[in-house]
């Protein structure tokens, strides 16, 4: 196929990266997710042009970063690369995207993350644990033996959705108006999980704000709250945030796609890499205690979200490329996390992979993801719990993948229980 016809074609899914010319290869095409081929692409690009100008795209101009050390360079290195403004592609305040405090630098970063900082810490994930491996029970225990669902639906959307509605001490039975609002708030472009117009995505997401501002006005007053809406109502640094109220809904979608897409994502992806490599599930069934290094190859093999942007503050070499200021950049942690160079057999799964958690699916510096333990914790009483009751957890279909490139989820996979 010549480069022309690749040109005019709507999609890339079936293209072979090799046969675009390698200034016109653009990541930032959604399709190239949902067909999972994204791997192939990214291959050639820490091969040959690591530091990567795509010149001409929907999103304007980026630059990829492909390599592992390359990415956590830029990632630790907030001095010369600013997350003010947005962490997605595209022309910032081209789309509604309220302000939020990932898309904050120093100092104004810090002081909003330290508020809430803490309902992910350690103190409260001690009490989360019981909370987690009922609420696990109950969702598993309902489940059919022998029959087909989708296990996004029953399992990894209620258990992530449950647990985002304790960390906001949010009415449990109208839980699912989170996912909504996540699943919304990502629908947006080339980060598109599904079709929403520019409207009504900015009316759904006001309405979002609507409600948590009544919870907030509930809340003032009560120190002793350790949900996030208390936390920020009542925390001197933060009491005065209800008076900007698009930086009150920023945080809200930022707490919200945190805490609800990554922890899906990696629940659903678990159970299909378990079955794409059954010699791992097999290792599974002789040492569960594997499971909490398990967690953190889950975690590295989805790489639930794909990369995140920032802005050149200065012009800055790197990789023999000089980045201008201005530039946007993106860290492409799904292929740092398929870097030769950083992680070995990186195309298989292996659960007891030596220093798993070295992955960079959490990001590093400033920016690590603050949800990371919660997410984990998730995953690993999950996982125990299912051990418990079945003997496997059967994929008898094609997963349908997100149209992102953004999110790298899973909307169906379809499978059947095997019990013991």
């Amino acid at each position: 196929m010549n480069w022309s016809e690749i040109a005019a074609k709507e999609s890339w899914a079936d293209v072979d990266p090799y046969d675009v010319p390698l200034d016109k290869i653009d990541m930032s095409r959604p399709e190239l997710f949902a067909a999972n081929v994204h791997h192939q692409w990214f291959a050639r690009l820490r091969k040959e042009d690591p530091v990567h100008y795509c010149a001409d795209s929907v999103v304007g101009p980026y630059w990829s970063i492909t390599r592992y050390e390359d990415i956590k360079f830029v990632d630790i290195n907030h001095q010369s690369f600013s997350s003010e403004g947005s962490i997605v592609m595209g022309t910032i305040g081209e789309d509604f995207i309220p302000p939020q405090f990932i898309a904050m630098d120093q100092p104004k970063h810090d002081v909003q993350r330290r508020v809430v900082a803490p309902s992910a810490g350690p103190i409260n994930l001690r009490q989360l644990e019981s909370i987690i491996r009922d609420k696990a029970g109950l969702i598993l225990d309902g489940l059919p033996i022998g029959e087909r669902f989708n296990w996004v639906d029953k399992v990894s959307i209620e258990m992530t959705t449950y647990m985002l509605a304790i960390l906001f001490d949010f009415p449990l039975e109208e839980r699912h108006k989170l996912t909504r609002w996540s699943d919304v708030a990502t629908a947006l472009g080339t980060l598109g999980s599904f079709e929403i117009s520019a409207e009504q995505r900015e009316q759904e997401l006001m309405e979002c704000l609507a409600y948590f501002q009544n919870l907030w006005h509930e809340r003032e007053g009560n120190t002793k709250g350790f949900d996030f809406i208390s936390m920020f109502a009542n925390h001197p640094d933060t009491k005065d945030m209800i008076d900007d109220p698009l930086e009150y809904l920023g945080n809200l979608i930022l707490l919200i796609v945190g805490g609800n897409d990554t922890t899906r994502n990696s629940m659903s992806g678990g159970v299909l890499a378990l079955n794409d490599f059954p010699e791992q599930y097999k290792l599974l069934r002789e040492k569960p205690g594997l499971i909490p290094n398990m967690v953190s190859e889950i975690i590295r093999w989805q790489t639930p979200l794909s990369y995140m942007r920032r802005t050149a503050l200065e012009d800055i070499e790197l990789n023999g490329k000089l980045i201008k200021k201005g530039d946007q950049v993106i860290m492409w942690y799904v292929s740092g996390n398929r870097d030769d160079a950083a992680i070995e057999r990186n195309s298989e799964f292996i659960i007891d992979r030596p220093n798993a958690r070295q992955h960079l699916s959490f990001g590093f510096g400033i920016h690590r993801c603050m949800g990371n333990r919660v997410a984990e914790l998730q995953l690993k009483i999950m996982w125990e719990e299912i051990m418990k009751r079945f003997s496997f957890v059967e994929v008898v279909g094609e997963a349908v993948r997100v149209p992102s490139n953004f999110v790298f989820g899973i909307t169906d996979l379809p499978v059947i229980l095997h019990a013991h």
